[in-house]
Parts: C-alpha cells; sequence; structure tokens
C-alpha cells in the first residue's frame, strides 16, 4: 500500500531538493524560520488560527512550485484530523440591532467636519432665539397691566406734585 506522505514531509522534501534553507525561505516568504520550521514538522498548534496555516502553507507551495491545489487539499485533509483546527469558527451572523446601526453610520462620520456642523447650528440656534426673544421685547407694552393712577391734590406739597384740575376732584 502507497502511503501519501503528509504536507509537511512534501515541502520539506521540496526544500532539501532545492538545496534551500529554512532561513532562506523565510526571508523570501517574510515567515519567521520557526514558522517554517513548525509546518515543516506538522507543528500546526502554534498557529492561533486556520486561515495562518493555509496561508504559509500556498506561500511555502508556490515558491517551491509544487502543485498548490493539491498540497490544499491534503492540508485540509490534515487539519480535519486534529481537534484544535477540525471546525471552521462559526460564521452565522448575529442579528443586526438599531445600536449596530447607529454604531455604523458614528464610526463613518468625519468629526472634525461634525463639530464645525454641530458648532454652526448652536450658533443659528442661539442667533435665532436671540432675536425671537429681542421682537418679543419690542411687542410687549411696558405699562401693560397696571391699573390707571389718581392724582390727589395736596396743598402741603412742593411742585414735585401737579394736582388735578377741579372738574375730577368733584366727582
Amino acid at each position: 500500500m502507497d502511503v501519501m506522505p503528509t504536507v509537511a514531509e512534501q515541502l520539506r522534501a521540496a526544500r532539501e531538493t532545492q538545496k534551500l534553507t529554512v532561513n532562506q525561505i523565510a526571508d523570501v516568504t517574510k515567515v519567521r524560520a520557526d514558522h517554517i520550521r513548525a509546518v515543516e514538522d506538522g507543528n500546526y498548534n502554534v498557529f492561533s488560527a486556520t486561515v495562518y496555516i493555509r496561508g504559509l502553507v500556498r506561500s511555502y507551495a508556490t515558491l517551491l512550485k509544487l502543485d498548490v491545489p493539491r498540497i490544499m487539499a491534503s492540508l485540509d485533509a490534515e487539519l480535519k484530523g486534529t481537534d484544535e483546527f477540525s471546525e471552521p469558527p462559526p460564521l452565522a451572523e448575529r442579528a443586526r440591532t438599531p445600536l449596530d446601526f447607529v454604531m455604523l453610520q458614528l464610526s463613518k462620520l468625519d468629526w472634525r467636519k461634525g463639530l464645525i456642523g454641530l458648532g454652526t447650528v448652536v450658533v443659528l440656534v442661539a442667533v435665532v432665539g436671540l432675536f425671537a426673544l429681542w421682537r418679543h421685547h419690542q411687542n410687549t407694552d411696558p405699562l401693560a397691566g397696571l391699573q390707571p393712577g389718581m392724582y390727589q391734590s395736596n396743598s402741603n406739597l412742593s411742585g414735585d406734585m401737579l394736582p388735578l384740575p377741579s372738574s375730577q376732584l368733584t366727582r
């Protein structure tokens, strides 16, 4: 029975056949050398998510000019056999609430322009309010609501008070 080599064995064998070092692969792929070694050892537990493993293996296999679709299919089969990477993360979306909508809209705002707009609105409201107050003040009669006064003649007073005409005194 012919046993197919693991992805790690295929990558290591291709690298050694091309006489490349792990450090040369790391320099070209811009991936840390210890991550290259972990993939070649089949130690996927150093990676936090499947996406990192898949990206590294794809880049590595492309660099070594291997059959990338076949390598990726083998990798998927190997990852399904592990406890940590067998299940993909949940992709189901939760129901969106009005708060989510508001937060999305607020994230789109340019706060500098928003503050300028808010300042303009505040100034306009203040100007309109002051104008309405001034117009109201102009239209009110300051003597409205006062009772009519009655003058009384007093002979003891000097010319500070004027006497009423005699026609009103006889009433």
